[in-house]
């Protein structure tokens, strides 16, 4: 439905104003601030036609209105006039938390850089990959106690807690490992398991029972590494009152961060677009509470977007700042991750 010029004007008036207090704004304050030359009887005509088309309501307790979802969709589609940062500055910033050798580390890295820069919580969806492992060490701590060390191609290192039915001693340890890494490093943990009945018939079954548990163990430390989404600042949405102000929407928010299957889907989704997405509660099914906004953006390595990455905060956010942090900050994960 296409908006003439001061229904626009009026609409970006009201929703800077709303996201700056929290407040509904009345007419008397639109024609204040919108710079239009109208009379008040003008101003109200043309925010009750916003009503009707569902860009705006109004509270039952106030004269003034609030944007809706779909208001906050015309708005950030249509009329936001995105900030310019101060490029270098926050290139600096981030370029000094994103300088590591470890991957993994310059992505959660990345997630608490978005988390401070917007006061919000920051999160990534990390590449997904194989969990490949270049090899492995048992390690024996106490009776029917193993730590379980997995190295990856890239150098990362894992560890694992195996409590095992039998007590191993060192040498059965190292023998068990040298089998391993020799007969499958260089593989993931996946083929590891679909080659390993049929080929360790030859070792006891106690040792194909500390093996098996060790891929189902590496398996698992794989892809808690490689798979997931990692969150940084979720206890700043906290002190966000459209977001906390009663024990339902904070279960709703807190739901979503333990389980994080909605918010993998929303990421998977953003990183088939190009460029910076926005997902406002209320029009989209993956976002549990209507107060609720994602900005994300895909990242890359070497050319391919292999994750996402994002800002999760209240629809009340100021999407002008937080669009070119998500923006930048995606640029130069792509980049570290690309020459890391």
């Amino acid at each position: 439905m296409q908006l003439d010029k001061r229904a626009q004007t009026l609409l970006k008036a009201l929703v800077e104003r709303y996201i700056a207090d929290g407040q509904p704004v009345g007419s008397r304050a639109l024609s204040k601030i919108s710079g239009l030359d109208l009379s008040p009887a003008t101003i109200r005509n043309i925010m009750s036609d916003l009503e009707d088309m569902g860009f705006v309501a109004s509270p039952h307790t106030s004269a003034g209105r609030v944007p809706t979802p779909r208001g906050y969709r015309v708005f950030v589609d249509t009329l936001l006039t995105v900030q310019t940062l101060d490029a270098s500055l926050l290139e600096t910033r981030l370029q000094t938390r994103l300088q590591t050798s470890s991957p993994n580390k310059i992505i959660a890295n990345a997630a608490q850089v978005l988390s401070s820069l917007s006061q919000f919580a920051g999160v990534v969806l990390a590449p997904r990959h194989e969990s490949v492992f270049q090899h492995i060490e048992f390690l024996r701590l106490g009776e029917k106690r193993i730590l379980l060390v997995i190295v990856s191609p890239g150098g990362d290192v894992q560890n694992r807690l195996l409590l095992t039915e039998a007590d191993y001693t060192p040498s059965q340890l190292v023998q068990a490992a040298n089998y391993i890494n020799q007969h499958y490093g260089g593989l993931s943990f996946d083929d590891v398991r679909r080659r390993l009945s049929g080929e360790l018939r030859e070792l006891r079954d106690s040792m194909t029972n500390l093996m098996q548990a060790a891929v189902e163990a590496g398996s698992d430390a794989m892809n808690d590494n490689g798979d997931g989404v990692v969150i940084s600042g979720e206890r700043n949405l906290l002190s966000v009152t459209d977001l906390s102000s009663n024990m339902t929407s904070l279960r709703k928010m807190f739901d979503m961060f333990e389980q994080k299957t909605s918010l993998m889907q929303l990421l998977d989704l953003s990183s088939k677009a190009t460029g910076v997405q926005i997902f406002i509660g209320g029009e989209s099914q993956l976002l549990p509470m209507d107060d609720m906004s994602v900005v994300s953006a895909p990242y890359e390595v070497n050319g391919k977007i292999v994750g996402t990455l994002g800002v999760i905060g209240p629809t009340r956010m100021a999407y002008e700042r937080v669009i070119p942090i998500v923006d930048i900050t995606a640029k130069l994960l792509s980049s570290a991750l690309s020459h890391g």
